[in-house]
């Protein structure tokens, strides 16, 4: 029997537009509802979970339909795994950070680099230039409602005084992106999920597979109780702390061979055909 259902985002839970679909959010409520606890577990910071989920739990309802996602989820492993956060009582569950003076270094190094750089931040989204920021609001919409721009990623990372959850680097060529692992080789205490176009960076200790370990653990909740449904790379480390391994449709070979099934593509809502087929009891 699943007692938690930890499920990417991105990739997986939203569409190739970065949408959440009716259909995708109203089979997770069914899931909370049979008394599943569904936790997003994603390279997102907390603020910038997607606005469907979050509309009624971790911001106010407006709508009705909002209200329906009340009890939808009270856990969320965000940053690749950097935090775990049981949002109801805002308290920390786990957290594996990057120490302020590796971020800083990392930052420098890829000054001269033509990447777009953000970085997560006590749960707050930070991004540099108004250009980059922009473009990133055109492609995830109301995700992005909290992101803040800012002019100088150092000069915020001083300001801040603390570790960092995550780093990231959008890169526009091939070439930026092995200019980009050159750079991070230098750096043991981190390590980096790709996709073609950005690199996620987080603390070598942190990873959805230890955060997911860690909640299961805070929840008394057995490996063999927990589902998990994915896309990326960074997936395949709560594959390895999960029961039921599900690959959507568009992952990767590796991802697909690691899963006990393999549904479709998140074009086509493969999430809530999983969801639907292997998880909920009707």
């Amino acid at each position: 029997m699943i007692k938690l259902l930890a499920v990417d985002m991105d990739g997986t839970c939203l569409d190739g537009r970065s949408r959440m679909t009716d259909r995708t959010l109203e089979t997770l409520r069914k899931a909370a509802k049979e008394g599943i606890t569904v936790v997003p577990c994603t390279g997102r910071n907390l603020g910038c979970v997607p606005h469907r989920l979050a509309a009624g739990v971790l911001r106010e309802s407006k709508t009705e339909d909002d209200k329906k996602n009340q009890g939808l989820f009270r856990y969320a492993i965000t940053s690749n795994g950097a935090m775990v956060t049981d949002v109801k009582e805002k308290k920390t569950l786990f957290q594996a950070l990057i120490k302020q003076e590796d971020a800083l270094s990392i930052v420098s190094a890829c000054s001269q680099e033509k990447f777009g750089v953000a970085a997560h931040v006590k749960h707050r989204y930070f991004a540099q230039g108004k250009l980059f920021t922009s473009a990133g609001r055109i492609v995830y919409g109301k995700d992005a409602a909290a992101v803040c721009c800012v002019r100088d990623m150092e000069a915020i990372l001083v300001r801040s005084g603390c570790d960092v959850e995550e780093l990231q680097f959008y890169f526009p060529t091939s070439k930026g992106k092995m200019k980009l692992k050159e750079i991070l080789s230098r750096y043991p205490q981190v390590k980096a999920a790709y996709t073609g176009i950005y690199a996620e960076v987080f603390s070598a200790e942190a990873s959805k597979g230890n955060g997911l370990k860690a909640l299961a653990s805070y929840l008394g909740v057995e490996k063999e109780e927990i589902a998990c449904i994915g896309d990326g790379e960074n997936d395949q480390f709560m594959f390895d702390e999960s029961g039921l391994k599900i690959a959507m449709g568009n992952a990767g070979e590796t991802l697909k061979m690691q899963a006990d099934y393999v549904t479709l593509s998140n074009r086509h809502d493969g999430a809530a055909e999983a969801i639907e087929k292997y998880i909920l009891s009707i």
